[in-house]
């Protein structure tokens, strides 16, 4: 009698769970847009999610921790005058965030620190290239201040955002429309998929196909019969990929190994409700001493719900193997040395004590003189209305000295 060998795997008992209530993000209008993107960017300080807008797009920010119902009035990023089908936190600096929209332009925005408190509307850069909607946007995973852009005119850009200046663009390598594209860890290749059915691996500063056109893809997983379009989210450092559906309520997952057959089915996490996009938590912003692999922020149609996925483990330790070293948030290479060809492997961080950032965030820094007239206007003002809100912080913080001096002085006199 033959015995079934189960394969070991320190993830086969990965597990979800959805948060209780009171921790999700409640009434709100999550986008009725039919496009394929997240709708949703989160980090360790600030989750965004896509809202419905009237006469133009929108999207929400908001502090990690402001969580249960959220006022209709909570002001948005609203700059964009069509809907807007995109969005990503800037990996380097959490105050940062793009968004693309479909009346062709790309926007970078400016959060304070603790969120808005009025609406957003003038962007630090507009960037314009593309003569259709903008459907998708990717940081740079190392390199400061560059970001790529595919828009529905088949055409993929690479931005040196300081400059709001397109350094490459690519317009013929595409024959259709670009459904998604994406760095590699380092950010030496990117990879696209096409309605033309083929994908590409690109050399990001020369804009030339590396290779098309796989022949036989390595192993072929039947997830179901379902139609919708897959979110896929992969953890390099535990080398498990996450799929999510959308318009799906399951969460499936697996571990990829280098040998056959590749591909190991670990388990599913299913909710009640149907899922309209999904943020992905850096590994940053993950609770270590819970062993909490994977953070999900699913977006339902009124509401934002966290999904955590968790090893378990009985020792209170540090789980050295569940936590290798991950990407940090500082790059390791500017901008113009980027494209001007250098390389640089990723920053590495320890979990071990749980992040701390030991400096400010990578200041986000847009050289006026070099802005093209496309966006100067914008990063004026934006930076003209910055300097308004700082002064008017340092009036109110002030005011409030003078207030516990006067009241001190009283309490003295009052004394004697």
């Amino acid at each position: 009698m033959s015995r079934k060998v189960v394969r070991s795997s320190k993830f086969r008992h990965v597990f979800g769970q959805a948060v209780k209530a009171d921790q999700c993000y409640d009434d709100i209008r999550i986008s009725q847009m039919t496009w394929d993107s997240n709708f949703c960017t989160v980090n360790p300080r600030f989750v965004a999610m896509i809202v419905d807008a009237s006469g133009g797009g929108a999207f929400i920010v908001l502090p990690l921790n402001k969580t249960g119902r959220i006022d209709m009035s909570y002001p948005t990023v609203c700059g964009h005058t069509g809907p807007v089908l995109d969005i990503e936190f800037c990996p380097h600096n959490d105050n940062i965030i793009a968004s693309a929209s479909e009346d062709c332009s790309v926007m970078v925005w400016e959060i304070p620190d603790n969120g808005l408190t009025s609406p957003l509307t003038e962007p630090v850069v507009k960037l314009d290239g593309h003569s259709k909607r903008v459907g998708t946007l990717s940081w740079h995973p190392t390199a400061h201040n560059v970001l790529m852009t595919a828009g529905c005119d088949n055409v993929l850009i690479l931005w040196n955002v300081a400059r709001g200046e397109a350094m490459v663009r690519m317009d013929t390598v595409h024959t259709d429309m670009i459904y998604s594209a994406v760095w590699n860890r380092d950010g030496s290749q990117i990879l696209t998929t096409c309605k033309d059915k083929i994908i590409r691996i690109l050399d990001p500063r020369k804009g030339t196909v590396i290779a098309k056109n796989f022949t036989e893809p390595l192993t072929l997983q039947e997830l179901d019969t379902g139609s919708g379009v897959l979110l896929p989210f992969y953890d390099p450092d535990t080398s498990v990929v996450y799929l999510g559906g959308k318009g799906d309520s399951s969460i499936r997952y697996f571990e990829v190994t280098d040998e056959a057959p590749y591909v190991h089915y670990l388990s599913m996490y299913s909710g009640k409700d149907s899922q309209k996009g999904m943020g992905y938590m850096p590994k940053r912003g993950l609770e270590v001493n819970k062993c909490e692999i994977a953070r999900f922020y699913k977006l339902h149609e009124r509401k934002c719900e966290p999904i955590i996925m968790t090893v378990p483990r009985k020792s209170d330790l540090f789980q050295e193997d569940l936590y290798p070293d991950t990407i940090g948030p500082e790059p390791s290479v500017e901008a113009d040395d980027w494209f001007a060809g250098k390389e640089a492997p990723p920053i590495l961080i320890s979990l071990k004590d749980g992040f701390v950032a030991t400096t400010k965030s990578r200041e986000f820094k847009v050289h006026k003189s070099l802005l093209k007239t496309t966006s100067g206007s914008g990063a004026g003002q934006a930076n003209s209305s910055g300097d308004v809100q700082s002064l008017n912080k340092e009036l109110k913080d002030l005011r409030a000295e003078v207030e516990a001096l006067t009241k001190r002085v009283k309490e003295l006199e009052s004394k004697h």
